[in-house]
């Protein structure tokens, strides 16, 4: 059974940042790119950034870009979202998503069948 569990949310001001992690365990976790996902009160989950599963390849939604990294550790299951110059548009509960297909890095969350139990990010002004 795939689990993904996330940690490292929390409350910020902005300009502040925040470090989110997620572990996966059930399945060969360096075979899988990984993504990070949000969904704001009363929006659309959107994608946020997407790691391939070498992690040599990162893309990120234009209104994170140059300010949240991707990163993640194949030996220790884990991929991170580090997340700096925080503004209050950016709180959501985030989601780590590990996609259905090996080796498959994408930005569609049709693409992903494993999903964590969301963390809450809070942004103040």
């Amino acid at each position: 059974q795939v689990q993904l569990v996330e940690s490292g949310g929390g409350l910020a001001q902005a300009g502040g940042s925040l470090r989110l992690s997620c572990v996966v365990s059930g399945r060969t976790f360096s075979r899988y790119g990984m993504g990070w996902f949000r969904q704001a009160p009363g929006k659309e989950r959107e994608f946020v950034a997407v790691i391939s599963w070498s992690g040599g390849t990162t893309y990120y939604a234009d209104s994170v870009k140059g300010r949240f990294t991707i990163s993640r550790d194949n030996a220790k299951n884990t991929v991170n979202l580090q997340m700096n110059s925080l503004k209050p548009e950016d709180t959501a509960v985030y989601y780590c998503a590990a996609p259905t297909s090996t080796y498959s890095s994408t930005t569609n969350p049709d693409a992903y069948d494993y999903w964590g139990q969301g963390t809450q990010v809070t942004v103040s002004s």
